[in-house]
């Protein structure tokens, strides 16, 4: 998607979600920064979102992720985020979150 990415990942509890972030959005940046796959220096926007699901879940959430085009033409990033933030139970504060493009 334009304004968002979904990265399904298993990782050793022993390492930081911050960190994993952290060094997708630098290699990231660096990498597209480099190949001029846009004008300027790329950068991510402060801030993600983290959730977890079961292994008994991760085919459901690799559709889900594979279908993200077809699912947006119904729902924008912002109302999917949301809603992710309210069925995790997840308190936030509105100034707190993304910068959302329309």
């Amino acid at each position: 998607m334009p304004d968002h990415i979904h990265i399904l990942v298993g990782i050793n509890p022993d390492i930081r979600i911050s960190d994993l972030v952290r060094d997708i959005k630098s290699g990231t940046s660096k990498y597209i920064t480099e190949n001029n796959w846009i004008k300027g220096k790329f950068s991510w926007q402060s801030g993600y979102g983290a959730f977890s699901y079961s292994k008994s879940q991760i085919d459901k959430v690799i559709k889900y992720i594979m279908n993200q085009k077809q699912h947006h033409k119904k729902k924008t990033f912002k109302e999917e985020y949301l809603e992710f933030l309210q069925k995790f139970e997840i308190d936030y504060n509105e100034q707190y979150l993304f910068e959302w493009i329309d």
